[in-house]
């Protein structure tokens, strides 16, 4: 394997396990927390609009809203103006989180930094943003791209 997919599988998966763990300690799963920070930007959102925002699909949505209505976290209620949506609407216990898991965040991204210099962090956001874009661009190759052939790998 690649130096660099292997990296970053290794250190992809620690990071999770970490993430895991943090989030946990105020009773989420991963990917919970990034659901509910879609909702504190802005609350209110559909199902659809939400699974747009992280990249999703919308029925990995809807399962983790059912989980998190039941924890107390959200709530669905109809849109006023098209009865046909539903909106995900932050409880207060939703809202309370915001400051702990953005701390439990920050934290876990200072330790994972840690021995890094500032400028080391700046050059490892900026490659990342690029890899993400270059990522990102394979899953949704443009329309008029002809496609690759197996041949020519």
């Amino acid at each position: 394997m690649p130096e660099f997919l292997d990296l970053h599988s290794k250190a992809s998966k620690a990071l999770r396990a970490a993430a895991e763990t943090a989030v946990r300690r105020h009773g989420l799963h991963l990917g919970q927390d990034h659901l509910l920070a879609v909702l504190w930007r802005q609350d209110g959102r559909t199902p659809g609009e939400v699974a747009a925002a992280l990249n999703v699909t919308t029925p990995n949505v809807v399962k983790a809203a059912t989980r998190m209505t039941t924890a107390g976290l959200l709530t669905r209620r109809r849109d006023n103006r098209d009865n046909r949506l539903v909106r995900l609407w932050l409880t207060d216990a939703g809202r309370a989180l915001q400051a702990p898991i953005e701390r439990e965040r920050r934290l876990l991204e200072e330790q994972v930094t840690a021995d890094l210099t500032e400028a080391e962090r700046e050059h490892l956001l900026n490659a990342l943003r690029k890899i993400h874009g270059a990522a990102t661009a394979l899953l949704d190759p443009p329309s008029n791209a002809a496609p690759s052939s197996p041949a020519a790998y």
